[in-house]
């Protein structure tokens, strides 16, 4: 573009021209990715509740076969029925987890104040159970206000805990410290444990859909929590990462923008 001969006037006028031309494709390319967002979420959710109808139906057979028949079957049938019963409700989890994380988008996202310690204490509560309390030491320290959304900030803690507790319970004297700082205009918390760990050369995996650093036999899951965990975290502005040694417990961590967002 020729400069030389325009006047300062002139050129401002053609700069605020391009910035405002930029600035509409921008937004239009922001509105198509949003209507792309849709359209996937809307499929995901769709493809996976129609799959929960079959799934529904083989349980069911199996269920009377099972009830109705199981007596005149020898042990070996009964116990593969038995493996088909539970691979069915595994796969109605991850089906039912797809959903979870097809639901998250700032359709349903409101951002208000949020008192974490308050919340991280009533989520402990809902998530360990009085038994598992007395082996527990949970250290709860002061965390900052959260400007978020509140079930979906709920539905963060809750998998952070529940993996915390997952993966350390088997320790003779498992340890759970909760805890949070303000830094670089942004709220980081955390939560660590002095369980299984794993190896961190590995860390990218966990908050993809159905990664699994451990093997289903050795505990529980259907790999989508730390999913939706990221993509919560990420719908607010912020970041999720985890540090870990092998045998030396795990720390999972995720910011929050100080200032409401969104």
């Amino acid at each position: 573009m020729d400069y030389q001969n325009k006047t300062i006037e002139e050129i401002t006028k053609e700069l605020q021209e391009l910035n405002a031309e930029l600035e509409e494709r921008v937004k239009g390319l922001t509105a198509q990715l949003e209507q792309a967002n849709k359209e996937l979420e809307a499929f995901l959710y769709s493809v996976s509740h129609d799959l929960r109808a079959p799934l529904r139906a083989i349980d069911g057979f199996s269920k009377y076969i099972v009830e109705d028949y199981g007596s005149k079957l020898d042990s070996e049938a009964n116990r593969l029925l038995e493996l088909v019963r539970y691979n069915v409700q595994k796969m109605d989890e991850l089906i039912l987890g797809i959903l979870s994380l097809s639901r998250i988008s700032r359709s349903g996202y409101k951002l208000s104040e949020i008192d974490m310690t308050r919340m991280v204490k009533s989520m402990i509560s809902e998530v360990i159970s009085s038994e598992e309390k007395a082996k527990f030491t949970i250290n709860i320290g002061e965390l900052p206000f959260a400007c978020a959304d509140a079930a979906y900030l709920k539905q963060v803690w809750i998998n952070l805990i529940s993996n915390a507790v997952k993966f350390s319970f088997a320790e003779s004297n498992p340890l759970i410290t909760i805890g949070g700082y303000t830094e670089d205009r942004n709220n980081i918390y955390f939560i660590e444990d002095n369980g299984v760990g794993f190896n961190q050369e590995y860390a990218h995996k966990l908050f993809g859909v159905f990664q699994r650093l451990h093997k289903p036999e050795e505990f529980e899951g259907n790999g989508i929590g730390l999913a939706i965990v990221k993509r919560i975290i990420h719908l607010h502005g912020g970041k999720v990462w985890a540090e870990s040694k092998e045998g030396q417990g795990a720390s999972f961590f995720f910011s929050l923008p100080v200032t409401c967002s969104g």
